[in-house]
């Protein structure tokens, strides 16, 4: 008997460690991290909409560790992502087209740092992001869409063809898909996309970059030769047919017929120079050229906005463009066609007007410039403009919702 007492007495302890350490399990697992790891994948990096509200994102959003993956070349954004301590790989494919070593790339990405989320940027990412990271075992793949959809008229057959692949698999690969533009959805909905798993998040903007500056706006007005009394419009969008810079030119010749209407007009974008023939022609046949200035692309569009005494967006296709709130942002007021999401970024802050109507759009410039004439009434118009975007389109509203997706889908698995 005393043999075998000692052997039960060991047993015993033993099964008592382990129930103990079950039972302590079961009441307190191991907490998970709550930092969520999100992948960004993006086209390029360039300057655009999409590629400014990812880098705004990036910097607004801190609860959460990010990552940044561009299909193509670092562009303007990746230096700056690279300074703030944001990793990023671009995988060097040719505009438009994939590369077996660019794909390679971009596998040995999600295998080194597996995310919990793949958030993409656009068609082309939208489309090899969403697929491959599927193929790697990636449940959640979030999908952005940041234009109105295409015109395929002048949109180049690459994308237009990643479009229809994606309309084809919008109901199996994108577990969400994100618009900053109402309009934007509605439109790839009716195109064919999956209806189901749509969510709007707006653009948001820093207002500590987009402020007012009268220093600014003193030393380019000075640039430019601006004489008293005379009124500054400005536009800052790339040469492009969604652009509509002819609607612009109709409206400027419009206005140009009225002596006691003094105005200067600045163009600023990627191709506005004067060395595009296609714009100078525009502008010649217009007999507007010796009212445009053409300042071709800027990094300050902050200080261009402070320097404009009006914003105008001539556009005949649009879904969220980041120029008007940037604008008003900045306290200027915008005259904008009636496109994508633009009459409720406006609201009644500036002037909406049909588009491809240069009637309109001159009568609004001119009841803008009259207004301009009355200090207190332009000056409560121009505190409306800022006091928008700060309720509506900040940088921190758009992090938080872009954070709280990521959080809902993560819960659900």
């Amino acid at each position: 008997m005393s043999d075998v007492e000692p052997k039960i007495s060991v047993s015993k302890k033993w099964l008592t460690r382990i129930c103990s350490r079950w039972v302590w399990a079961w009441r307190a697992p191991p907490e998970r991290s709550s930092r969520i790891k999100v992948l960004h994948v993006i086209t390029g990096l360039h300057n655009g909409g999409a590629e400014a509200a990812l880098f705004r994102l990036c910097m607004a959003e801190h609860t959460h560790s990010h990552a940044v993956v561009s299909l193509s070349d670092e562009g303007k954004y990746g230096p700056l992502l690279r300074e703030a301590g944001v990793p990023l790989t671009c995988l060097s494919m040719p505009k438009g087209r994939l590369s077996l070593g660019g794909l390679a790339a971009f596998r040995r990405v999600l295998s080194a740092h597996p995310p919990d989320i793949v958030q993409c940027w656009m068609y082309h990412a939208n489309l090899v992001g969403g697929v491959l990271s599927r193929l790697a075992g990636i449940r959640l793949v979030v999908w952005g869409m940041h234009n109105s959809g295409l015109d395929p008229l002048v949109a180049p057959l690459a994308t237009r063809m990643a479009d229809r692949a994606c309309a084809l698999i919008s109901r199996v690969v994108p577990t969400q898909i994100v618009s900053c533009s109402q309009q934007a959805s509605r439109r790839h909905i009716s195109a064919g996309y999956s209806a189901s798993n749509w969510t709007i998040i707006p653009n948001g903007y820093d207002l500590a970059v987009f402020e007012p500056d009268e220093r600014a706006r003193s030393r380019l007005r000075r640039a430019w030769s601006i004489e008293e009394g005379q009124f500054v419009i400005g536009s800052v969008a790339r040469w492009h047919p969604d652009k509509d810079h002819r609607n612009l030119a109709a409206a400027l010749a419009k206005l140009s017929a009225r002596a006691e209407f003094p105005f200067k007009c600045i163009l600023a974008g990627p191709g506005i120079s004067p060395e595009n023939t296609d714009l100078a022609g525009l502008l010649d046949r217009y007999g507007v050229r010796d009212k445009v200035m053409l300042l071709g692309p800027s990094d300050g569009v902050a200080a261009l906005m402070s320097a404009f005494d009006i914003h105008v967006l001539a556009s005949r296709r649009e879904a969220f463009p980041n120029v008007v709130a940037e604008a008003m942002a900045c306290g200027t007021p915008c005259v904008a066609t009636d496109v994508g999401d633009i009459g409720m970024i406006v609201g009644n802050t500036g002037c909406v007007v049909p588009s491809q109507d240069p009637d309109a759009l001159s009568r609004a410039i001119t009841n803008m410039a009259l207004e301009n004439r009355d200090s207190p009434s332009w000056e409560t118009r121009q505190q409306a403009c800022r006091n928008r975007v700060a309720s509506d389109f900040s940088v921190e509203r758009m992090a938080r919702a872009y954070s709280a997706l990521w959080e809902r889908l993560s819960a659900k698995g």
